[in-house]
């Protein structure tokens, strides 16, 4: 079979990766990729925008391409899904309507509270005073959210009051309209990403991503800058109530809304430390860098997967297999990054790190002829297995070590809190 995926970031070339390993995949095509798709054999990247419905679903009739899998929440919120399966192609991802439990927070918070799902108390604001004067009424540490897609970036965690009504006017500013404040919750995070046909949910491996630019989960919010897999925060007993308590309620309430409901439904959760979970907010398409861990701990094939919830028959599938040990995934950001940071650095090492037996999935990357060049604000994603988290951290760095472009950035800590 011949596959499309959508995107350019890291997340992308594992999706590439993974499912080119599987032998029903002859060919992966990527629009429109980065640096490491197109050094991927057997993967082609062709320079299209995301949001380029007409020349991607012309690209896909020329390539007779059996299945698209799009990556990145924005085409799915402009509703990608929906014209490609007009045309008459298989579609990983949900359609625009269903894509609105990431694309407006406000709207997913009250489909969770309709459906009796655990989450942070808080509400929605229009207006800024409104807004301001309801932070000052509850008091700090407070969180303040862009409604609308924010790149991973639009939650700010607020100390003070002070703190907390300036994010208000940040967001405003930068042309946020709906603002929604939440209360502020204690305990540890976890991502589980789960496969659903709209019917059937499937969790894979439980994941924890480090948001925060700085070395002890501080400063600023990224779009992440590793993770590791599977979280011991997640036991057994956890995931079984996340599957009963949250997942299936929300596939239940978006098909109560006659949303039919295929892709991945990505909940952030924050654990307490008396072990209970409330969702934080809700994604409609695989974590980045969650991805970059959970996927080289994947022994089912990932076509397989994707396929069976495009049709509609994920409950038919065997229990998902899974490698033993830990994944480990150190993200390699451009110096100044999540502010102003250069493109154009030449990067080398991948090939020593790759020698170590890491995995590095580029995201931030472009070819200039035979040189590797910067292009984005995460730049790599280096990925390592081990027996235990302790191995894998260990191998991990190792092999970031021989990465070199000038002004790297890494944060020295992922999976602090599983050693």
């Amino acid at each position: 079979m011949k596959v499309l995926v959508v995107g350019n970031g890291g997340r992308e070339h594992a999706l590439a990766w993974k499912l080119l390993q599987s032998p029903q995949v002859e060919q992966c095509f990527c629009v429109p990729g980065n640096g490491g798709t197109a050094l991927l054999q057997g993967c082609q990247n062709i320079t299209l925008g995301v949001n380029d419905f007409v020349s991607i679903a012309q690209v896909a009739r020329e390539q007779a391409i059996d299945l698209v899998v799009v990556g990145p929440e924005i085409p799915l919120s402009l509703g990608i899904t929906d014209y490609l399966q007009a045309l008459g192609f298989k579609v990983f991802g949900p359609t625009q309507v269903g894509a609105q439990i990431e694309s407006s927070k406000s709207w997913a918070k009250t489909l969770m509270a309709e459906a009796g799902i655990p989450i942070p108390q808080g509400e929605s604001f229009t207006d800024s005073q409104a807004a301001k004067a309801y932070i000052a009424q509850q008091g700090a540490p407070i969180v303040v959210k862009a409604d609308g897609l924010a790149a991973g970036k639009g939650v700010i965690v607020a100390n003070t009051v002070a703190e907390a009504q300036a994010a208000v006017d940040s967001l405003i500013t930068d042309g946020f309209s709906l603002i929604v404040v939440e209360e502020f919750l204690i305990g540890e995070e976890v991502s589980i990403l789960a496969l659903t046909d709209g019917l059937t949910v499937r969790p894979l491996v439980p994941a924890q991503d480090h948001k925060r630019i700085g070395e002890g989960d501080t400063g600023l919010n990224t779009g992440g800058m590793g993770a590791y897999a599977p979280a011991p925060i997640a036991t057994p007993a956890l995931l079984q109530r996340v599957q009963r308590e949250i997942l299936e309620p929300t596939v239940a309430a978006l098909r109560q809304r006659g949303i039919d409901y295929r892709g991945v439904l990505y909940a952030g959760l924050m654990v307490s430390p008396d072990g209970e979970p409330k969702v934080l907010e809700y994604n409609c398409r695989f974590g980045d860098p969650e991805t970059q861990a959970v996927l080289p701990l994947l022994e089912t094939p990932l076509d397989e997967l994707l396929l069976a919830c495009v049709e509609q028959r994920l409950e038919s599938l065997p229990p998902l297999q899974w490698y033993s040990g830990s994944a480990v995934c150190v993200v390699m950001a451009s110096g100044g990054y999540p502010g102003d940071y250069e493109k154009g650095k030449l990067i080398t090492g991948i090939e020593d790190a790759q020698s170590l037996g890491a995995t590095v999935f580029q995201a931030g990357t472009k070819l200039d002829g035979n040189r590797l060049l910067s292009d984005g604000g995460r730049v790599l994603g280096v990925t390592a297995l081990g027996p235990d988290f302790q191995a894998g951290i260990e191998a991990v760095y190792s092999a970031v070590e021989l990465i070199e472009f000038e002004g790297k950035y890494y944060r020295r800590d992922i999976g602090y809190r599983a050693r």
